[in-house]
């Protein structure tokens, strides 16, 4: 017997979990120095008897958007930017670690 009901709940899980991306990148539009959530998704058939056009939708990532945002002059001394592509080093305990 066929689950479609589980065929399309994957469907629907996505696109749930995309719309909580989307929520989230829209209620921190305006924080500094935030990094936009990127979903990704892609399709997998279904093993089995059945027709060979059904499929899963899965989560195939989850990314962060490394645009560069606008750069705002603080006239603090130790306030730094990355302009362009790069990233910074920085000194941790385990170790060099990069930043952007």
């Amino acid at each position: 017997m066929d689950k479609l009901i589980y065929t399309a709940m994957s469907g629907a899980k996505q696109a749930f979990l995309q719309q909580a991306g989307v929520a989230q990148n829209l209620a921190n539009a305006s924080t500094t120095g935030y990094r936009a959530m990127e979903h990704r998704f892609r399709s997998v058939p279904v093993q089995g008897d059945g027709l060979a056009t059904r499929a899963f939708t899965v989560n195939a990532s989850v990314a962060d958007s490394f645009q560069q945002g606008p750069l705002m002059q603080t006239g603090r001394a130790l306030d730094v930017a990355v302009q362009g592509a790069g990233w910074i080093a920085v000194e941790t305990p385990n170790g060099e670690a990069y930043t952007r």
